[in-house]
């Protein structure tokens, strides 16, 4: 596998539509950080790090609205991709829908929001788009 972090956004996105309440992801500690960032900002409802075998598995369980059945995630979307990385400073910041949703930024202070990273000061590789 070229792109586990594209997997990984597949495998939610792939879980949304077909509405499942929980997914298991194979784990690495960059899809736990972005796991616990997608907690932390309401987009899960819940996650377990399960450690059997090798790798070890992510279960994941999807945030649906018990009225309309909507989930919480829109759209997943990758931006930098093994072919071309997108990097950006703390100025350049991007804004995913006009700061409704979050990009995962991967700095040197670890795997953060957008907003945090402006906070933080620091740049670095923009992982994904949320909302």
């Amino acid at each position: 596998m070229t792109d586990p972090i594209a997997d990984y956004l597949t495998r939610l996105r792939n879980a949304i539509q077909a509405k499942h309440k929980v997914v298991e992801v194979p784990a690495s500690n960059l899809k736990k950080e972005i796991t616990k960032i997608l907690f932390d900002k309401g987009y899960i409802l819940n996650y377990k790090f399960v450690e059997e075998g090798p790798q070890g598995t992510i279960k994941i369980a999807l945030k649906y609205n018990p009225q309309t059945k909507e989930n919480a995630i829109h759209a997943l979307k990758r931006v930098s991709r093994p072919g071309l990385r997108k990097y950006t400073g703390y100025k350049d910041m991007p804004r995913v829908i006009n700061g409704l949703g979050i990009a995962v930024i991967s700095t040197s202070k670890g795997v953060i929001t957008d907003k945090e990273a402006t906070e933080l000061k620091v740049g670095g590789e923009v992982l994904c788009y949320v909302y």
